[in-house]
């Protein structure tokens, strides 16, 4: 028997990106999971993410460290505060200040890096440009562009030895069609993380962007959210 097919896969341990682990795993290839720990505020995101790659079966489950606190730039790098309790019209509007700047550009980079080198064609990334906060970084030209640059970057891109492909499953779904496959696909909701900004017992404050999202997704979905009931 041949061996799977292999891809690398960004993996934050929110509900996005561990469902679209769950994608790559569905469509049988052999997924190693890249976190980055970025300096973000959040850094339960990071235990999630354990989580999730030990469950999902993943290869191998790396945690890199690029420290963007150094730049700042973001609230999510920085002592700002984290917008709280927004409408879905606010939330649509504009880039918010949890934008990190060039975020996906750096992940997207560690991650080819790695695809290089595994001989990996394929790298998922759980960008979403439906319901999002208005990252630039999460649109389907930018994805593009980059998987173009990827082409003209590597050594095994020059050579013709692979050609990377940037797997976007959940670009163009709703956060409830993303709960809804996320559900079909039987992965366990408790096991990822969303909030921004969580309490120092580590309860979601339910009130930042990526919460209010989560929540409307759910409710959309017609589904519960078992971290609504973390004690």
């Amino acid at each position: 028997m041949s061996a799977p097919k292999r891809a690398v896969c960004l993996l934050s341990g929110g509900l996005d990106s561990s469902t679209c682990l769950a994608v790559a795993r569905r469509d049988g290839f052999g997924c190693y999971a890249l976190t980055i720990d970025y300096g973000q505020r959040h850094r339960i995101e990071l235990e999630a993410a354990s989580r999730v790659a030990r469950a999902l079966g993943a290869a191998r489950h790396l945690i890199m460290k690029v420290d963007l606190r150094c730049f700042g730039g973001s609230a999510l790098t920085s002592d700002a505060g984290v917008p709280k309790g927004r409408s879905a019209a606010e939330i649509a509007q504009g880039i918010p200040v949890t934008y990190v700047p060039a975020r996906n550009t750096v992940l997207l980079a560690c991650a080819l890096a790695w695809a290089e080198t595994l001989e990996a064609e394929s790298i998922f990334i759980g960008v979403n440009a439906l319901d999002y906060s208005g990252y630039p970084d999460c649109r389907p030209e930018y994805v593009r562009a980059f998987e173009q640059m990827a082409h003209l970057a590597t050594k095994a891109g020059i050579e013709g030895r692979l050609h990377v492909k940037i797997h976007t499953p959940l670009i163009s779904l709703s956060k409830a069609e993303i709960v809804r496959l996320a559900h079909s696909l039987g992965l366990d909701f408790r096991m990822t993380w969303t909030c921004y900004d969580p309490g120092p017992a580590g309860r979601p404050c339910g009130q930042c962007d990526a919460c209010l999202l989560r929540q409307k997704g759910f409710r959309e979905a017609g589904l519960p959210d078992p971290l609504e009931d973390v004690p």
